[in-house]
């Protein structure tokens, strides 16, 4: 488990080199223009959602740690191909490898942390591995930034050399882990679920399809909307400079550095529906403060502080989220489909992703009241979403704790009496 949690934490660690400087990289230093970057990120975005169908199901079949090194290989070849490409069509194939690659890592690394865990030490092994990933992508982006240099465009060869590289010691790391196929790991893998296989089966699953369901609003209600519909929103209605975005944003990454372990002692004792709902309250109030920000009727600092919060509520409800979603979806998957589950739940994720920023920064840039009355009922239906799923899941599956039984056997230590003759 520790080396596929460093591994992870490694590739986290390359990928913050290079994703916060993508579009500026291909508009500007390679002199593409805006729409090539544009559709860069469109592709990067797409080569996902073409692979995620597909990965799951081979994940299965061939184990994860077959799928994810080669993922791994072809996400170091479009890392490779991104530092050296000059023309559109070099930055578009680079860009879907490097999309295909990355998009894959994440079931795969699902699908052993799920074998290679019970399902009540699941729960901390998701929130270790969240925090892991974004203490990753938050010093890569840092040493990145430090690094990067837009004049010179082979400092950003170099950044995509060290994610290349980062990629090929996660192969190298997680090549080493011998995936369980002994009796003593076999019962930990979850058993429940219907009969039949495929997406079939998956649709079939009460449960699972509305999981999915929730998981589409909590992506596309918080991870979509910030960089697109809610960056807009802060900068046009409430007038928040450029710099405070990123400030914002380093106070999300800071809250749920802060919080991750601090978070999951709370949320182990409870039930993981009433914990996703809480987190929809926590974000109405995050999009209140935000509505508040672009009100305009306290001081610039009043709104920068406000807008600020807002990226921190934020990152308090991703932490009380990375122990209670993922875990769940490996908990709802039988033993022979962990990997397609895991794929699905992610192309959901990706699917959310890619849908926020298109409906959301046209709104949060013109019509602010509308999108923080929109985004205000979505984080409402989140508590709904989690109530409603909570009645289709079992005691266990919802709080894994109570797996756990204590034993009702009390020992009792009787003194020795010697036998006494007559």
């Amino acid at each position: 488990m520790r080396r596929i949690q460093a591994g992870s934490a490694l590739s986290a660690f390359g990928l913050g080199f290079t994703v916060p400087y993508l579009y500026v990289y291909v508009a500007q230093v390679r002199g593409l223009g805006a729409a090539t970057a544009g559709i860069v990120l469109a592709v990067f975005a797409m080569a996902a959602l073409v692979v995620l169908p597909f990965s799951g199901r081979a994940i299965d079949r061939r184990g994860p740690v077959p799928v994810l090194l080669v993922a791994s290989v072809i996400a170091a070849f479009g890392a490779v191909g991104m530092g050296f490409a000059s023309s559109v069509p070099a930055a578009v194939a680079a860009a879907a490898l490097l999309g295909a690659g990355t998009a894959v890592l994440q079931p795969a690394l699902a699908t052993m942390i799920v074998w290679c865990s019970t399902p009540v030490g699941r729960t901390r092994a998701f929130a270790t591995q969240f925090f892991l990933q974004n203490l990753g992508l938050g010093v890569g982006g840092l040493i990145g930034g430090l690094l990067v240099d837009t004049n010179r465009p082979g400092s950003f060869i170099l950044l995509f050399s060290i994610e290349a590289a980062m990629f090929l010691v996660l192969a190298a790391v997680v090549g080493t882990v011998r995936m369980p196929g002994s009796p003593a790991l076999r019962d930990t893998r979850p058993a429940e679920g219907g009969e039949g296989r495929g997406l079939r089966a998956l649709l079939g699953h009460k449960a699972m399809v509305q999981l999915c369901v929730l998981g589409f609003v909590l992506f596309f209600a918080c991870y979509g909307q910030f960089e697109s519909g809610l960056a807009a929103y802060g900068t046009e209605a409430a007038g928040i400079e450029p710099s405070a975005l990123g400030m914002a944003l380093a106070a999300n990454t800071a809250v749920i550095v802060a919080a991750q372990f601090l978070v999951l002692k709370f949320v182990e004792r409870r039930k993981r529906t009433r914990v996703i709902g809480a987190v929809g309250l926590i974000w109405t109030v995050a999009w209140l403060i935000a509505g508040y920000a672009g009100l305009g009727n306290g001081s610039q600092a009043m709104a920068t502080a406000a807008f600020v919060s807002t990226y921190a509520l934020f990152g308090l409800g991703e932490a009380m989220l990375s122990p209670t979603v993922a875990p769940l979806v490996a908990d709802l998957a039988p033993e022979s489909m962990v990997g397609q589950y895991n794929s699905a739940f992610a192309l959901v994720k990706q699917l959310a992703l890619a849908v926020g920023p298109a409906v959301g920064g046209p709104m949060g840039a013109a019509l602010h009241g509308p999108y923080i009355v929109t985004f205000v009922l979505f984080s409402l239906g989140i508590t709904f979403l989690a109530v409603r799923l909570g009645k289709q899941l079992t005691p266990e599956q919802n709080q894994p704790s109570l797996a756990v039984k204590p034993s009702k056997v009390v020992a009792r230590h009787e003194p020795v009496r010697e036998a006494t003759s007559a």
